[in-house]
């Protein structure tokens, strides 16, 4: 075995798509776990930050720049990888509805749901659940669930947003009285067209810090 340590980045690609928490991934061409599927990543290279190997990761198999992305932990078990020592650096990344892009398994590349993966490379299962418990945690400490919405949304989209990241039902009323309470999102003046009663479109407040503590808005 090579007694080198090589250092990788893994991103974890988030987004809410077809009603659903779903990840982007790609299947490995390659020994080893030839034909299973993983999360997009690669070497750092030599001049190369680890925010810049992230940030060309993510716009390699999305083709999106400017998103919230930011680093989730660092794997180092020894027999990760049956090739060597590796350790990977992992991100997650969130890409709001309007940049999702679909692709297509021919591609290699596609999006499974959170809650029905397939069998992965790597320790790349344990990675996912690690970064959905994350991901959980900021949805309920912060006003970082924005970052997967579009610009403008009702609360009624906001609320299915939480429901389907933290799993659980919750309560209309109540949703809506301490999302209101929280000060992050503000009132448009717009309203949604087409049949049935128009509802009030938010936006995020700019002016909201993005780490408000919000704990415990939900559940």
């Amino acid at each position: 075995m090579n007694s080198e340590v090589s250092v990788t980045v893994d991103v974890v690609i988030f987004a809410l798509r077809d009603d659903d928490l779903q990840v982007l991934l790609v299947r490995r061409q390659h020994p080893p776990f030839e034909g299973l599927w993983a999360m997009p990543g690669g070497y750092v290279k030599p001049q190369e930050s680890l925010e810049d190997a992230a940030a060309r990761v993510l716009y390699d198999e999305t083709s999106v720049r400017d998103v919230h992305i930011e680093q989730l932990y660092t794997f180092g078990e020894i027999n990760r990888d049956p090739r060597g020592r590796v350790v990977t650096i992992t991100y997650f990344a969130l890409v709001p509805a309007p940049l999702v892009l679909d692709t297509s398994e021919t591609r290699d590349a596609a999006w499974k749901s959170m809650y029905n993966l397939p069998t992965m490379a790597f320790d790349h299962h344990y990675i996912l659940d690690y970064a959905l418990k994350r991901l959980r945690y900021k949805l309920e400490y912060t006003a970082v669930g924005f970052q997967l919405l579009p610009p403008e949304f009702t609360l009624t989209k906001l609320q299915h947003a939480y429901e389907t990241i933290l799993g659980i039902s919750l309560d209309k009323r109540n949703f809506r009285r301490r999302i209101l309470q929280a000060g992050v999102i503000e009132e448009t003046g717009r309203r949604t067209g087409g049949e049935g009663r128009p509802a009030m479109l938010y936006c995020f407040r700019e002016d909201a810090v993005s780490e408000v503590k919000t704990r415990r808005l939900f559940p």
